[in-house]
């Protein structure tokens, strides 16, 4: 049942939120739509939901218009930010509620319904909590249940708007590995928003990158990470070093680091990205661009080196363990990388 859009286009007033945007979504695949605040992703998931219809384009889904159906219909679970659980309702209730409220021809007995809800509480791992709730639960324990009541009608997709963006750091680590688990158990189609690189990276089978409502890049997180498309997905997937370079004839230029250029390496003003892991610190008279350390700080065995190069300070992450002794605040040192990506100018 894999999930097919054609030339999918949503302006709000003079605000175009999705600029034809093609994209298929294979079935049972866990795929994560990621891009910056104002990129398309949620106007996409919407349209998804039935709650939003799209100006222009097609939607199919198992080979079925998926826009010509409503959205009930469409048998789609939608879980959100911000939980949406009916704060009266214990959570057992909340998680049956999908179902208790279906036409009495296709509502399952009540005796079904308690069976699919102590089976998806036990999913979940919150079985012995189905008579709190949701003031008596955390955060975590909130979204479990969202997404246990966006299973329980037995979807075709699911959806997850940024399930995890009000929790904090560590909720949200040991949840997208979990999710991951449940996701692996059920099989079902999964669409996931989020702006958080590493969260995309770490549980999709294939991440799509929007921008500006369009669609940049859609790929294997790996091989994006290793392959971007341009300078904006270079630089949005975090951990690089952006610099300004002159490419002329078959050399590369950074101020006096110069080496041969990447082979397809546009001629003329260029942009080098290279990750914090592939960077090298040389001494002042070494290899690479010249820069001043400006501070260390280091936190269990990470090191955060400051560098300001041509008179912007630049971040430079590295292992406790990689940072030389002769790097001193205030001192002169060279940066140069093991590999390097170059883009024309923006």
């Amino acid at each position: 049942m894999s999930l097919t859009l054609t030339s999918v286009t949503k302006a709000f007033g003079r605000f175009l939120a999705l600029d034809d945007v093609s994209l298929e979504v294979r079935q049972g695949e866990f795929l994560a739509l990621l891009g910056p605040s104002g990129s398309g992703k949620t106007t996409l998931l919407r349209i998804l939901a039935g709650l939003e219809v799209p100006d222009a384009g097609s939607a199919a889904f198992a080979g079925e218009d998926l826009l010509a159906l409503s959205a009930a219909e469409r048998r789609v679970g939608m879980v959100f930010q911000h939980y949406a659980l009916f704060r009266h309702m214990t959570v057992a209730r909340n998680v049956a509620f999908g179902l208790s409220v279906r036409p009495r021809a296709t509502r399952p007995p009540s005796a079904e319904i308690a069976r699919r809800v102590a089976d998806l509480l036990r999913l979940v791992q919150l079985e012995g909590l189905e008579k709190r709730y949701p003031s008596q639960l955390s955060g975590g324990q909130r979204q479990r249940v969202a997404l246990a009541r966006a299973l329980a009608i037995e979807p075709r997709m699911l959806l997850l708007d940024e399930p995890f963006g009000a929790l904090d750091a560590r909720v949200r680590r040991d949840l997208r590995r979990w999710l991951r688990t449940v996701h692996d158990e059920t099989g079902v189609t999964t669409i996931f928003v989020t702006h958080d690189q590493e969260e995309a990276l770490d549980l999709a089978d294939r991440v799509a990158i929007l921008k500006d409502g369009r669609l940049v890049q859609v790929g294997e997180p790996q091989a994006i990470y290793d392959g971007p498309a341009d300078a904006f997905v270079y630089d949005f997937l975090g951990g690089a070093v952006r610099l300004r370079g002159q490419v002329t004839g078959a050399m590369l230029m950074i101020d006096d680091w110069r080496m041969a250029a990447p082979d397809g390496a546009p001629r003329g003003p260029v942009e080098v990205f290279f990750r914090h892991e592939d960077a090298i610190i040389a001494d002042g008279d070494g290899e690479g661009v010249p820069a001043t350390v400006a501070a260390i700080a280091r936190r269990g065995g990470v090191a955060r080196l400051e560098l300001v190069i041509r008179g912007e300070a630049i971040d430079l992450l590295l292992a406790a363990g990689e940072v030389p002794a002769f790097a001193r605040v205030g001192g002169a040192v060279r940066v140069s990388a093991r590999r390097i990506r170059v883009f024309p100018a923006g």
